[in-house]
């Protein structure tokens, strides 16, 4: 299983581990992902998803699930993210 955000797409990035002798090695700086389950309450159904915490704090100060789809730019959300959040545009559209 991947170390990667389901819904921003954020993964792993590399650099370097500096010793006090200044020796570089190589090394990876991973996200912190949790399996959480999100509920959309415009479509009234939830998502099982690997989110990082920066994600989920974004959601948190975003005012939920649903208002961070909305305002989040579709090139910053993965093809899942993308496809949600035009289902919550067409739902919150309808009513």
């Amino acid at each position: 299983m991947s170390k990667k955000c389901d819904l921003t797409g954020k993964q792993a990035q590399f650099g370097n581990n500096v010793s006090h002798s200044q020796r570089k090695t190589r090394r990876r700086f991973n996200p912190n992902v949790h399996d959480v389950t999100v509920r959309s309450d415009v479509l009234k159904r939830t998502f099982k998803m690997r989110l990082a915490s920066s994600t989920l704090r974004s959601i948190d100060h975003n005012g939920g699930f649903d208002n961070f789809l909305v305002t989040a730019k579709a090139n910053n959300l993965t093809e899942d993210g993308q496809k949600i959040r035009r289902l919550v545009k067409k739902q919150q559209a309808a009513q």
